[in-house]
């Protein structure tokens, strides 16, 4: 066996944390690229309701982790409206994260979101909030008991912004449905996984990474 297929074979999972809303996502990166050596897991995606939520649950799962005897761990979050909270308990714990604000930034690609001056307007929807819409949008807004709190809710955005990681016609759908829905004009944009591939491939020691793929 060469000194490479050893260093691979015997290489520490990784433990990724991360968040539920990105988990197809993450599983297919992993999937496309090899990523044999992670250890996902994911919390609750309803947390993004109660962003409070996240910084603790978080640090308290890097914690049970190194109780498992994980050395390497990473979080699959983005800031996610933690206020810079879930970023002091990164680095109090000493482990990476996705760069960015949100998970519509690193999926359009951190640096290129930023030039999209025309969006400030702009609604977003992933494949994840595509496919949940009502459970993530229409539900804990009431919009589905008090449709007159649309236009209180939404009557500043302009369009909704669909940021497609998979192209899926039954997907694009939905979220036309959902810009139809909220009363806003609809645009689709393909983005795939954008910047979460080289965040886990990065979160990877480097004896296990093969080539990337997607």
């Amino acid at each position: 066996m060469s000194e490479t297929a050893t260093s691979v074979q015997e290489a520490l999972p990784v433990r990724i944390i991360g968040c539920g809303a990105i988990a197809r996502e993450i599983l297919a990166v992993c999937e496309a690229n090899g990523l044999t050596h992670i250890d996902l897991v994911c919390l609750p995606a309803k947390w993004h309701l109660y962003p409070e939520k996240i910084a603790p649950g978080v640090q308290a799962a890097i914690r049970e982790a190194r109780e498992e005897g994980f050395s390497n761990i990473y979080v699959a979050y983005a800031d996610c409206g933690t206020g810079g909270m879930l970023d002091r308990v990164c680095e109090e714990e000493d482990v990476g994260r996705i760069a960015g604000p949100h998970c519509y930034s690193f999926f359009a690609g951190n640096e290129k979101f930023e030039t999209w001056d025309d969006d400030i307007d702009a609604f977003f929807l992933t494949d994840f909030l595509a496919r949940q819409f009502e459970a993530f949008i229409v539900e804990p807004l009431a919009l589905d008991r008090h449709p007159e709190l649309r236009d209180m809710y939404f009557g500043n955005y302009r369009k909704l912004v669909y940021l497609s990681q998979k192209a899926d016609q039954e997907l694009q759908e939905k979220a036309r449905q959902a810009a139809e829905y909220l009363g806003l004009e609809y645009e689709y944009r393909f983005t795939g996984y954008g910047d979460l591939r080289g965040a886990l491939m990065a979160a990877v020691p480097a004896a296990t990474k093969p080539d990337p793929v997607i």
